[in-house]
């Protein structure tokens, strides 16, 4: 399985767009790949150089495996989780100093998950356990100038 993005290259800059510096919308998203068992996919953003611990940018489960790409700054239709922002949409990267990283972490899943929307990325892992059949990742950086 894969995740990718038409904006940047993974391990690349992600463009200030896609920010709190820009208009701050989600990335296209690209997704191949899936496993022909899975039920459903999850997405987990999160910045884990955020100097009081890893920050969550975006949180989605329950996207049907027939779902292969995110349009730029598409409106969900998915349940979303809290962010480390306090709501439950994609807020960008906004990092205090310093160039920080940017994971977007895809999993399949052999179910489809029974968790309410605004639930927390820890809630959401905890969910997945067991249940992952594959997963991906895309990392971009970003630094604030």
């Amino acid at each position: 399985m894969k995740i990718s993005s038409s904006a940047f290259e993974n391990n690349g800059m992600i463009p200030s767009e896609y920010t709190c510096d820009g208009s701050d919308v989600s990335p296209p998203l690209a997704i191949s790949d899936i496993p022909m068992e899975a039920k459903s996919l999850a997405i987990i953003m999160d910045d884990p150089d955020a100097p009081m611990g890893t920050f969550t940018h975006w949180v989605v489960w329950n996207i049907s495996p027939q779902k292969i790409q995110f349009t730029k700054g598409e409106k969900i239709s998915f349940p979303q989780g809290k962010t480390s922002f306090g709501h439950k949409s994609y807020g960008g990267p906004c990092p205090p100093g310093g160039t920080h990283r940017y994971f977007f972490k895809l999993y399949a899943l052999d179910l489809i998950l029974n968790l309410k929307e605004g639930s927390s990325k820890a809630d959401l892992e905890k969910a997945m356990v067991g249940h992952v059949l594959a997963e991906s990742k895309l990392m971009g950086k970003y630094s604030r100038r």
